[in-house]
């Protein structure tokens, strides 16, 4: 085993561990992350949807095949379906879609089409460009000579009927829809997503604009709808909430999104609001700080009817910080997805890290290892904006070579 398969060996084990607390409520970012998936592990329930539907939902139930993929043995090209050694005697021609039913005579050729299906008694397929003919006899030109079964995609080479092709837990990409049309499907078992309204927090925000003296741009409602969206969820609302107790208090109790994430208030200002709000709606803390750069200022709370809120800080990307933490794992337990273990790459130059706490570093990939990206405060969106992924940079910093997690962007 190779040093970097070691350390990653070791990353990983040290990801699974149970973290611990790293000072009075504030909780490591480890914990946190596990904290929220622990809290969101009631799915959802399930729903059947028609394939155009259910982009973006996760499967309730396995995926298995109604059908023989292929469903018969099929031309892999263009060219000929042959019988026996050649030359052959060319008679008619084949074209997908067509049903075939004569079988094809020792020594006899037809002309195929790609995905036609093959006629009994056909051994193999001829390339267009590996044959020549006069009308009437076909015979090989090609660089070497043909074999039993080539460019033939035999019944059942990708999968046979009733078998299982993808877990439960699946996200469905355009990948997966495809894959349900080409063995049957015309509806899919999936988890309904989890509702979210974002409620972003402020006076000075502005949305829409160049801003001007005391303003700034919204940047958080047209930033993360597309990391909640990947996570599983269906974003119904963005919203925005003025500075004011009563405001906030109100759009709590009167919330029915299965999640609220909410942008700023989180720390102890003379508007930070959140807290007492969250009180006076008979929500419960889970997480109350967390120990990452940026970020840390970050809540999770239970919120009365099964719902949960999500607390992220205000600064655009201690906002993206907060997601990956609490909304992704919490998103993910309530869609039912299944969520793998971290994903190593080696740091191609030395990582800066904050001394006690992890730090989330934009980051692109190259073929020495990830490099960090410039513009990476948490005000800051020019890193992020050329980002691949956010490295998991642990406290005290990883040297080149070492292996860190990353969170790949949407």
């Amino acid at each position: 085993m190779s040093t970097f398969e070691q350390s990653v060996e070791q990353s990983v084990a040290q990801f699974v561990e149970e973290a611990v607390v790293t000072g009075p409520g504030v909780m490591s970012w480890a914990q946190a992350r596990a904290t929220a998936r622990r809290a969101g592990l009631r799915p959802l329930p399930p729903v059947g949807l028609p394939l155009a539907a259910a982009l973006g939902h996760t499967l309730a139930e396995p995926l298995t095949a109604l059908t023989d993929l292929p469903a018969f043995d099929t031309s892999a090209m263009d060219g000929w379906a042959v019988a026996g050694p050649g030359p052959w005697r060319v008679a008619g021609r084949l074209l997908a879609g067509q049903a075939v039913v004569a079988p094809l005579p020792d020594g006899a050729a037809v002309e195929i089409a790609t995905g036609a299906q093959l006629p009994p008694g056909a051994t193999a397929v001829l390339r267009r460009e590996h044959g020549a003919t006069d009308g009437t006899l076909l015979r090989e030109c090609g660089p070497r000579p043909l074999t039993t079964g080539q460019d033939v995609r035999p019944r059942g080479q990708e999968c046979r009927r009733g078998e299982a092709l993808l877990p439960g837990g699946t996200p469905v990409d355009p990948g997966v829809l495809g894959l349900a049309a080409a063995c049957g499907h015309d509806r899919l078992s999936v988890r309904r997503r989890p509702v979210v309204e974002l409620l972003v927090l402020g006076d000075e925000l502005l949305e829409s604009g160049v801003p001007g003296p005391g303003l700034v741009r919204d940047a958080l409602g047209p930033l993360l709808p597309p990391w909640l969206r990947a996570g599983g969820a269906e974003v119904a609302e963005v919203r925005a909430v003025r500075d004011d107790f009563g405001l906030l208090r109100d759009a709590l109790r009167h919330s029915t999104a299965d999640v609220v994430v909410t942008t700023g208030g989180t720390a102890a200002g003379p508007v930070d609001f959140l807290h007492r709000a969250l009180a006076e709606a008979g929500a419960r803390l889970l997480v109350d700080g967390v120990a990452v750069r940026p970020g840390h200022p970050m809540l999770l709370a239970e919120l009365p009817g099964a719902r949960h809120l999500v607390g992220l800080p205000g600064n655009p990307l201690a906002a993206v910080a907060g997601t990956v933490t609490l909304a992704l794992p919490l998103l993910h337990a309530r869609s039912g997805r299944t969520v793998g273990g971290p994903a190593p790459a080696p740091a191609a130059v030395d990582l800066a890290g904050h001394p006690t706490d992890t730090r989330l570093l934009p980051v692109r990939r190259t073929a020495d290892g990830v490099v960090p990206l410039a513009f990476d405060g948490p005000a800051m969106l020019r890193g992020l904006a050329r980002a691949e992924a956010l490295a998991v940079v642990p406290p005290g910093g990883a040297a080149a070579g070492d292996p860190v997690e990353l969170l790949e962007a949407p």
